[in-house]
């Protein structure tokens, strides 16, 4: 399920808009000593930023963020033993039986069977969930929410997992009991459909059940941006705002939607805490994943990957239960109450698929940001933006930890492009607005 919905959340969180702003926009701050001029060195540059970051701020990112890399393990561990109790108690047996009492057309069954099950999993997921995404959170100065805003927004997203899960569930099973030996193959393509369905629904129907969504006035913010817009070809006439802040104080921006769905949203952390050239950056970042087509992209690499997943299920799923599926009671693939089973395997290939994937993920967000640097020609805002992501994100790992345990470029190899751009290309004249020097013996 985690790969169905990937290409929906692969947008970067970066940074914001103020709602109902009327101050003054936050100042771009440059360290000492790094300012644009002659024997400026981009690695001296990098160094002077992390530098404002340190002490027990970098001490408090650094633990938040390597706690992750355990629940990374425990998240993994403890599904996988929700799964396997659903599966040994005859639980998951008993909610298909429920289901086959209750109705004898089919895909009704699936869709009672997916409910009960969706409840069930929220349930028993509850405690390690409060923790990690409640207690967690406010313990780190990252969470905005009461506890119950918190369970307000986790019951949507239930009712959510419900609804179009069982949607997908009744799709997916239909497939199976039809094409037994081909439903690998027309199941990868249909759960890619599905993602895409979710794409251009999610940002007018899904997201503003979360949180409000209205157009962003403030013409010091908007104005640039359509600029910036319509210099990089996309179809975008208006700046949304989101009250993020109900939730967090982490800063967030995404250029989202396609086929008239397009659409600019600027969560309202972003001007209370970043500068107009933080902004510009961020938005030409978000900017470069749609230019450069990355939604398409991970949509196919999802294809990919699904239908290897699947032919990897049906393998050990098969396997699984001519050993165990008569104490189990299920009675084969197309039987619904194999679905704990479908998603322990699934989560065991992507628990072992996962440096794999992040480095996917980072890879486009690398090439994002380069577009972001050409295009906003901001690399200062770039480094305050990668600095505040360092509330949450480890500034400096070693290449080990990047490689294994980032979906994007660490703090340190984003505000290292950003100096080295800078240092070849030495603006001169308004901040907001550099040009380029020419370089020495160019001839113009």
């Amino acid at each position: 399920m985690r790969l169905l919905f990937s290409a929906l959340f692969a947008t970067v969180l970066l940074c914001p808009a103020l709602f109902g702003q009327t101050a003054a926009p936050p100042v771009l701050r440059i360290p000492s000593g790094d300012q644009a001029g002659p024997g400026f060195d981009a690695k001296a540059a990098t160094d002077a930023y992390l530098a404002t970051y340190s002490g027990e701020k970098r001490a408090r990112s650094d633990a938040y963020f390597e706690g992750g890399y355990w629940l990374i393990l425990w998240d993994f561990l403890y599904g996988s033993a929700v799964f396997l109790l659903l599966l040994w108690t005859g639980v998951s047996a008993r909610l298909r039986e429920f289901a086959e009492r209750a109705t004898r057309f089919r895909p009704l069954q699936t869709l009672l069977y997916w409910i009960q099950f969706a409840v069930a999993l929220w349930v028993l997921g509850l405690p390690l969930s409060i923790y990690e995404n409640y207690v967690r959170e406010r313990q780190y100065g990252l969470m905005n929410q009461s506890l119950g805003a918190w369970f307000g927004d986790e019951f949507k997203s239930l009712a959510l997992m419900a609804a179009l899960g069982g949607l997908a569930m009744m799709a997916l099973f239909g497939v199976i009991r039809r094409l037994p030996r081909t439903w690998h193959i027309w199941g990868a393509v249909g759960a890619i459909v599905f993602q895409v369905f979710l794409m251009l629904i999610a940002p007018v129907f899904i997201a503003p059940m979360f949180n409000k969504y209205t157009p962003l006035e403030d013409q010091r913010i908007v104005a640039p941006i359509l600029r910036l817009a319509r210099a990089n070809g996309i179809p975008v006439t208006r700046v949304y705002q989101v009250d993020a802040s109900r939730q967090s104080n982490r800063v967030s921006a995404n250029v989202s939607g396609f086929l008239g769905t397009e659409r600019i949203t600027l969560n309202d952390n972003l001007l209370n805490r970043c500068s107009p050239q933080a902004v510009l950056s961020v938005m030409g970042h978000e900017m470069g994943h749609y230019v450069l087509n990355h939604v398409y992209k991970a949509i196919l690499f999802d294809l990919i990957v699904i239908t290897v997943f699947f032919a990897l299920l049906r393998r050990a799923v098969d396997w699984s239960l001519a050993r165990w599926g008569q104490r189990w009671r299920i009675h084969g693939f197309g039987d619904v109450a194999v679905i704990p089973l479908a998603l322990l395997w699934l989560g065991i290939f992507g628990f072992v698929f996962t440096p794999i994937s992040n480095t996917f993920i980072r890879v486009q967000e690398f090439e994002a940001d380069m577009y972001g640097i050409v295009a906003a020609r901001q690399p200062d805002g770039e480094a305050e933006v990668d600095l505040l992501l360092g509330e949450y994100r480890k500034l400096d790992p070693s290449p080990l930890e990047e490689l294994l345990f980032f979906d994007h470029p660490s703090g340190r190899t984003r505000i290292y492009a950003a100096m080295r751009w800078k240092a070849e290309n030495q603006c001169v004249g308004d901040s907001l607005n550099p040009c380029l020097k020419q370089p020495p013996g160019s001839g113009q």
